[in-house]
């Protein structure tokens, strides 16, 4: 039993490891392949129990998209941080913006809305693409 313990403590560590040298979102068949160039054998449930367990943490973001899931790191303490997706690209950028407070704030105490930052993604134009459509 003890061994069960120190392997899955191997586990949760190498996962932990792994995702902190992802840039951008990542997904699932993406970690997994990662990890196993790294030499790790990690089942599919184990990653999905460890990713759900940093989104409650708050560690990670959880994105859904027309493809499916993906994931990416937040090392915003606070968590008052939102994503920005390009539409025309896919690009998805996390953003800390101390701007932000007032309107989570504004919107919580005249319309009754208590804002999830972590879930929040804005839609739009990068400046790469919206550069390119002027």
């Amino acid at each position: 039993m003890a061994e069960n313990k120190t392997y899955s403590t191997h586990q949760q560590q190498a996962i932990l490891s792994c995702i902190q040298t992802q840039s951008g979102c990542f997904t699932v068949p993406g970690l997994a392949a990662a990890l196993r160039e790294r030499g790790e054998k990690v089942g599919t449930a184990t990653l999905y129990r460890q990713l759900e367990k940093l989104e409650k943490q708050g560690a990670l973001h959880r994105i859904l998209t027309d493809e499916g899931a993906c994931w990416q790191c937040c090392d915003q303490e606070d968590h008052d941080c939102f994503l920005l997706k390009c539409e025309r690209c896919g690009r998805i950028e996390h953003v800390d913006c101390v701007r932000l407070k007032p309107l989570y704030e504004h919107l919580e105490d005249e319309h009754g809305f208590c804002i999830n930052p972590h879930k929040t993604m804005l839609y739009g134009l990068c400046r790469i693409c919206g550069e390119a459509a002027r």
